[in-house]
């Protein structure tokens, strides 16, 4: 599809063999949401999610708004909206799953959602519920990935434990990939959801239960995320790099849906560490080095052949040679702490205002989690948990 100002857009399916969901990128993000809006979802009645921060401080989301002109409506159950776009960070792409979820079983109260969610099993499929038929476009600003899954996370504000939804939920239809919108996101949220999607790379070549074909898509993520990665902090407006980033969360989360193949600990810890205040991608940022410090016993060899392929790329060279690191006596859990904080990224709990205080909720919280149980080293009580907290509570 060619645009108006004579840029191509690329439209073709994320996943190789699947039509859902589609990506869009190569010409502006609102004029790429107005062609589809209308000759795609030919939807009449559109309910924008969009970040306080665009909403605020820049003019992205009356573009958008001017772009889709009356189809844009206030509130997504009074006015039957038969289109929900978010516009910002991965939260709001799981806020509009859970919407569209909520909407297909009729839930209004705590209550309702509670009897929606899967109990902490991400795996798991409900056959009582709906499956939502409300469709959703997401113009993502951060690295996270979740526009690219059929799970939602949400935080219950009473008890701050995190909740998983998954089938029937439903993912985006659409993800328009704009890297100059993304120069609009701070550092901060870009880099560390960028090492989220790191995570979830390290996290599936290094799982017992990995297979050739998802080793080589976590392996094309690293490529193209970390070298993008280190660029972006060093050059905001390199959009060359920003676009790298986008496109390697899609080769990143292949391994978890669409190979299925099991996370570990980072992400299992992280889930509970979020509804403590941490940012979703500030828990990689602390947790996944020590992750793989700890795990190393069981599977040393997958982590030496994440290790290899970071070294091939030249930023990651230059790095080690900075920090003094040597190739042959470095381990992975070394090269990613190196990543991280030349990123500028925290590197403790302590650097995000958790005090030891919340170590033993937070460790009884996630040994609820499914990834806990599926870490190379399963951990089966506290006292495991508690052993990978203390290598970041300082």
């Amino acid at each position: 599809m060619a645009s108006r100002k004579g840029q191509q857009e690329i439209y073709r399916p994320a996943f190789e063999g699947s039509d859902f969901p589609h990506i869009s990128y190569g010409i502006p993000f609102s004029e790429a949401c107005q062609s589809h809006v209308e000759r795609t979802f030919r939807a009449s009645r559109v309910f924008i999610i969009a970040s306080k921060t665009l909403s605020n401080n820049t003019d992205n989301l009356k573009s958008l708004q001017a772009a889709l002109g009356k189809k844009v409506v206030e509130e997504a159950r009074q006015a039957r909206a038969d289109l929900l776009i978010t516009l910002g960070a991965g939260s709001l792409t799981d806020a509009a799953k859970i919407i569209a979820l909520a909407l297909a079983n009729d839930a209004t109260t705590f209550e309702d959602l509670d009897r929606l969610d899967s109990k902490g099993d991400w795996a798991a499929k409900r056959t009582d519920l709906k499956a939502p038929d409300v469709p959703i476009v997401s113009i993502p600003t951060s690295l996270s990935g979740g526009e690219y899954s059929n799970l939602g996370g949400g935080t219950n504000d009473r008890t701050h434990q995190k909740h998983a939804f998954t089938g029937p939920i439903k993912g985006p239809a659409l993800v328009i990939l704009d890297p100059a919108l993304s120069t609009t996101t701070p550092d901060s949220i870009w880099l560390s959801t960028g090492i989220r999607a790191v995570d979830h790379c390290v996290e599936a070549m290094c799982s017992l239960g990995s297979t050739e074909d998802s080793d080589r898509d976590s392996a094309t993520g690293l490529r193209l995320l970390v070298p993008g990665l280190l660029r972006c902090k060093h050059n905001k407006q390199d959009l060359e790099a920003r676009q790298s980033c986008m496109l390697g969360v899609i080769d990143a989360i292949k391994g978890v849906f669409q190979h299925n193949v099991p996370l570990g600990a980072s992400h299992g810890i992280g889930h509970q560490l979020g509804p403590l205040g941490v940012g979703h991608g500030e828990t990689s940022c602390i947790l996944l080095p020590a992750v793989c410090k700890y795990n190393v016993s069981a599977n040393g060899d997958r982590q030496r052949k994440v290790y290899d392929v970071l070294c091939s790329e030249a930023e990651v060279d230059r790095l080690l040679a900075i920090r003094g690191l040597s190739k042959e006596s470095a381990n992975l859990g070394d090269l990613l702490d190196a990543i991280i904080s030349d990123l500028g990224m925290p590197r403790s709990l302590k650097s995000v205002s958790i005090g030891r205080d919340k170590l033993d909720v937070l460790a009884e919280n996630s040994l609820k989690d499914k990834w806990c149980k599926t870490n190379p080293i399963p951990l089966e009580n506290k006292g495991q948990v508690m052993e990978i907290l203390e290598m970041v509570v300082e």
